[in-house]
């Protein structure tokens, strides 16, 4: 049970900072995603490049011991990830920012939501059909990882160089970005 209020208190926590970055403002990221404003690109490219690094350093430290996953890579996942980017572009939201508008009286955030949902549901009515299709084609021979972990039943891209090298490099370019992006185009 206190793990359940642990995550509650987190996602609540992550919906305020979504908030107070103007993440929850879908407006923002139509901007962002237009190539206008880079405010939120810096904010999400230093996020994502800081915790990474920290978890790596963390977990090669013996500090933490982090459960690293392998997903299987689908041609479907792909597609999807275009019908999202997509979707995100043209709504501003995305499902973590959408609830975090709905908790700042956004009303729109309600019509994502729903479609998503709906979509979702769709999903599943025609997956039967799909199931056998292209979509689930493995990529790279199904679960690949980019660089050499040390398990060998994994697909790796990169031979010899260890994970933690290639992790903490992109870590550290998506750092060197977020503060090399201007915060808005000259117009």
């Amino acid at each position: 049970m206190s793990q359940i209020i642990l995550a509650g208190i987190f996602g609540l926590l992550f919906g305020f900072i979504l908030h107070k970055s103007g993440a929850s403002n879908p407006q923002h990221i139509i901007n962002m995603l237009r190539l206008k404003d880079f405010r939120l690109a810096k904010i999400i490219l230093l996020s994502i490049g800081f915790s990474s690094l920290l978890l790596f350093v963390l977990s090669s430290l013996g500090v933490i011991d982090a459960h690293f996953s392998v997903k299987t890579a689908y041609v479907g996942v792909i597609v999807g990830g275009l019908i999202f980017g997509i979707g995100w572009a043209i709504s501003g939201f995305c499902p973590g920012t959408s609830v975090a508008a709905i908790g700042a009286g956004g009303k729109d955030a309600f019509i994502f939501i729903g479609g998503g949902l709906i979509g979702a549901f769709l999903f599943m009515l025609v997956y039967g059909s799909i199931k056998n299709t292209a979509l689930f084609d493995k990529l790279f021979g199904g679960k690949a990882t980019l660089a050499n972990t040390g398990v060998e039943k994994y697909t790796t891209l990169i031979e010899n160089v260890p994970a933690s090298y290639v992790a903490g490099g992109i870590a550290l370019l998506f750092i060197a970005l977020a503060f090399a992006l201007p915060e808005k185009l000259e117009d």
